[in-house]
């Protein structure tokens, strides 16, 4: 008998083991959904942000704002000899663990840049999205 229950209890821990062994592990990287997000003009970005970004645009930076249940991202590509840039947002979404945020800055075109040879320009991005905490990962 005590040998049926030892038998019983060993085929069930390894059955529970074999079980749990093979369960799928969920990737911490992977994208979970895509955020909606809307990019901010500056008349629109909330004060205390729109200073911070005035003292860090001259070099490159990348921040979070949390304001009145919303999330801001921002990235800035410091000072770029002419104007004329712009930058497009890849992609924002969420994963388990945090939040991804790719962008990548656009040039000007040949030619576009006449007449703003001598004006420096401070390329910067914001976008707006709902409230997560989780860290955000700038791509």
């Amino acid at each position: 008998m005590a040998e049926k229950i030892c038998m019983t209890i060993i085929m069930f821990v390894l059955c529970t083991w074999i079980m749990t062994g093979c369960a799928e592990k969920k990737d911490p990287l992977e994208k979970i959904k895509d955020l909606e997000f809307t990019v901010i003009a500056e008349e629109n970005i909330p004060e205390e942000l729109l200073q911070v970004i005035n003292e860090k645009k001259a070099e490159v930076f990348k921040i979070t704002y949390q304001d009145s249940g919303f999330l801001y991202i921002c990235t800035g590509y410091g000072e770029q000899e002419t104007g004329g840039y712009s930058i497009s947002v890849n992609s924002l979404y969420e994963t388990e663990n945090a939040v991804y945020f790719d962008t990548t800055l656009i040039g000007p075109t040949p030619g576009e840049t006449d007449g703003k040879k001598n004006s420096p320009s401070y390329p910067y991005v914001v976008v707006k999205t709902e409230m997560i905490e989780k860290p955000v990962v700038f791509e």
